[in-house]
């Protein structure tokens, strides 16, 4: 109100002609001959001073738009360093360099594997082929620029290059998360309804929940990536991560979003479906009559137990973690663990306790030497 309202000289104007539910400036104006002047009036006056004002201040003083924080005016990222000496840059980039190449070879082998053998032409090894694709990917989304800068000493990030890693990390992660529901799904049917097998898990509908898989993906991480680079950036351009992934970006935004809380819906979905799944398992595993027949259902569902375990447990510590326990050396080992770890380690995690792959990679390799 009026600071002169006690006094009776000017009208009186209340707070609830204003939006008291946003931030505003207050001018008070000294206006000549207020007295003949009537209210509605005067609060015309006031609306149009103020806009004025605010355009003023959007404009700037010769009407220039101002340079604001925002994802327009951000021509690059600044991603988290690795180390600050020169030899542990290049030792990074050696352990980084070691990693994918064992990525590589244990994924390409794999997928060499499943589509050279074809007594492997089932529902587990389709999916598996998928879930190596997809780590192939992973591993080459986020690694080779993370070599790129430990070898150069740089941190910089092109915008589109930030946009384009942020959209294929979320499109891949996102892939792996619906596979390892999809493949939880065939061992339920596998050991509890094993009788329909073929019907429920035939070609036709082993590839529409693999192609409902990608392209759920693929447009959860569009969605995704869309609304992340439209909100306001108003901090600087410094990410806490060696790569470019959506919890960070919206750290340097002051716009409210619920990437987070949509991610966290996501993520319960197939982390209940993947619960109940395993109960049910458990439960027919139980009743089997013969100690060595509940051995050897367990045992082909421990790879995918393994690989689920390793991925949802490195995951939620990482983006569930509460923020008084953050700090740049913690989130990098758990970025690593979550994001390079494993595209590397499930090639190893399911070869080891099944045969059937064991024995194809092993006749692979040996043909391929035995022709050169």
């Amino acid at each position: 109100m009026w600071v002169c309202q006690l006094i009776g000289i000017t009208p009186c104007v209340y707070l609830s002609k204003l939006n008291n539910l946003a931030d505003f400036c207050v001018q008070v104006l000294i206006v000549p001959r207020v007295l003949y002047h009537q209210e509605e009036e005067m609060y015309r006056f006031l609306e149009e001073t103020i806009l004025l004002r605010k355009r003023e201040v959007m404009t700037g003083s010769h009407g220039q738009p101002q340079q604001m924080s925002n994802s327009s005016s951000i021509s690059h990222f600044l991603l988290l360093a690795l180390a600050d000496t020169r030899q542990l840059q290049l030792l990074h980039f050696c352990l980084f360099l070691g990693i994918s190449l064992a990525a590589l070879l244990g994924n390409g082998l794999i997928i060499s594997a499943v589509a050279c053998g074809h007594h492997l032409h089932t529902p587990m090894f389709f999916f598996l082929l998928n879930l190596a694709l997809t780590d192939l990917g992973s591993i080459l989304t986020t690694v080779p620029k993370a070599m790129h800068n430990s070898l150069w000493d740089t941190r910089n990030i092109s915008y589109a290059g930030c946009a384009v890693q942020l959209f294929f990390f979320s499109f891949l992660i996102t892939e792996e998360l619906a596979l390892l529901t999809i493949m939880s799904y065939d061992r339920y049917v596998s050991i509890c309804k094993p009788l329909h097998y073929g019907t429920l898990l035939g070609s036709r509908a082993c590839a529409h929940m693999e192609a409902a898989a990608w392209a759920s993906a693929f447009l959860h991480a569009l969605m995704h990536t869309a609304n992340t680079f439209s909100l306001l950036l108003c901090h600087d351009n410094a990410l806490g991560q060696f790569f470019c992934e959506i919890p960070q970006i919206l750290k340097l935004s002051c716009s409210c979003s619920y990437l987070r809380e949509l991610g966290l819906i996501v993520f319960s979905i197939s982390f209940v479906f993947i619960v109940f799944s395993y109960v049910q398992i458990f439960r027919a595993v139980l009743r089997i009559p013969s100690e060595q027949g509940r051995h050897k259902a367990f045992s082909t569902c421990l790879p995918h137990l393994a690989v689920l375990s390793l991925c949802l447990s490195t995951g939620a510590c990482s983006y569930l973690k509460p923020a008084s326990i953050s700090s740049p050396s913690l989130d990098l080992t758990l970025s690593v663990l979550y994001s390079v770890v494993p595209p590397a380690l499930n090639p190893l995690i399911y070869s080891l306790r099944n045969q059937e792959l064991k024995a194809a990679v092993w006749r692979l390799m040996t043909g391929w030497f035995q022709k050169h």
